[in-house]
């Protein structure tokens, strides 16, 4: 019998997929729907290729196929060296692996962390842990579009600088970062260079050789494949401690059987992006653009956050002064409309977008901002929708004050 979703709103009690497949879906930023493709690719290996991919025999080495295929279509998506790929759970372990790895590698000689403001929390809370190890961490903000600006790092950079972590584009606001001009200003002073791809792999051309990172995180699930898989890409010579031991899987890098059936997903999911990511980019952008539009002509007095900087073509953090957004959230899921206030880990946490903050907003400004995050399925009589019930939702707060 199908799973059946408990709300607290009774319209909402229905078969899970059932509800899924008829949402009008606007947060990609928290995760996408995995594209069938790539499905079928994790459901055939579960069928077909379930060997440990460690083993020598004809089983095992089957396995070993479908993750070696996988490595070389995400390493063809990003420009990278297959030896260069490291496969991981997802994007906080790859990003918890380059930092921690700093601790791991020199327990005795705390050194100097660079990070934005604006990372994500695979990135600021290591940066915490390495903080109480004795580490001096510092915290780059952005100006006001949102973007790290390089003379800020250059200003950051100390002589006993180890690594700096700038991510490639921020899951919020979608600005893109200048990652490659960080890479040779941290590389110049003698420092390591990590970038959180998450939200830009799939989605913006990426060539992990042009931007001149020494390590780069990824998640399959940001772009159509299924939850569970990820990597961290490492420049070619380098060694990271590993963060899981116990194997020599991964180059002895990532200790752990590897989730093939979830990495034969992801190679598939990156494997139809490189096919599809120009089209896609252009099309979700324009659907975007119309979006922001709409809900501009409906409410003048709206702000996009970034709106003055490079962004991803699939998201728009707008705030609208005086609106609740977390009760608009809830009443646009009502209308079966599914949005976000920010990031999915801090609406686990109940606090307000910390990159909205470093941006200078205040907390009330924060607390009414809307983050809409478009994806490869949405379609202009969806958008079109989603506007009619946004001015809706937006009406009924203008009365309510």
């Amino acid at each position: 019998m199908p799973e059946t979703l408990e709300s607290p709103f009774p319209s909402q009690s229905a078969p899970a997929g059932e509800r899924c497949n008829r949402v009008i879906y606007l947060d990609h930023n928290a995760t996408t729907p995995p594209a069938p493709e790539a499905l079928e690719a994790a459901v055939g290996c579960l069928r077909e290729t379930w060997g440990n991919a460690s083993g020598v025999h004809a089983v095992a080495q089957a396995a070993r196929g479908s993750l070696e295929t996988a490595r070389i279509r995400l390493a063809r998506l990003v420009n990278a060296r297959t030896d260069e790929v490291v496969f991981t759970s997802g994007g906080t372990e790859a990003a918890n692996q380059a930092l921690l790895g700093l601790l791991l590698a020199r327990p005795d000689r705390p050194g100097h962390l660079v990070v934005s403001a604006i990372e994500h929390p695979c990135v600021l809370q290591p940066a915490e842990r390495l903080e109480a190890s004795g580490w001096r961490v510092t915290r780059v903000l952005p100006d006001a579009a949102g973007r790290i600006v390089p003379e800020a790092v250059a200003a950051a950079l100390r002589p006993d600088t180890r690594l700096v972590s700038v991510m490639l584009a921020n899951n919020d606001t979608g600005v893109i970062q200048p990652v490659a001009a960080i890479a040779r200003l941290a590389r110049a002073a003698g420092a390591l260079l990590h970038t959180d791809a998450v939200q830009a792999v799939g989605r913006i051309p990426l060539d992990f050789r042009a931007l001149g990172v020494d390590y780069l995180s990824l998640s399959g699930h940001k772009f159509h494949g299924p939850k569970g898989a990820g990597a961290l890409l490492v420049r070619a010579g380098l060694r990271p401690p590993p963060l899981l031991l116990g194997g020599a899987q991964e180059r002895a890098l990532r200790a752990g059987t590897e989730n093939v059936p979830a990495i034969a997903g992801l190679g598939v999911a990156a494997e139809l992006a490189g096919q599809r990511l120009a089209e896609d980019a252009a099309r979700i952008r324009a659907l975007r653009d119309r979006l922001q539009d709409a809900l501009l002509a409906l409410r003048p007095d709206g702000h996009v956050n970034g709106g003055a900087a490079e962004r991803l073509p699939n998201t728009l953090s707008i705030t609208f002064p005086g609106l609740d957004a977390a009760a608009a959230v809830i009443k646009l899921d009502r209308l079966g409309i599914a949005a976000a206030t920010g990031s999915a880990c801090s609406a686990a946490t109940g606090r307000l977008p910390h990159t909205l903050l470093a941006m200078g907003l205040s907390e009330a400004d924060a607390r009414a901002t809307l983050r809409l995050s478009l994806g490869r399925g949405n379609t202009a009589a969806e958008i079109a929708q989603a506007a009619a019930a946004l001015a809706g939702v937006l009406g009924i707060e203008r009365e309510d004050r």
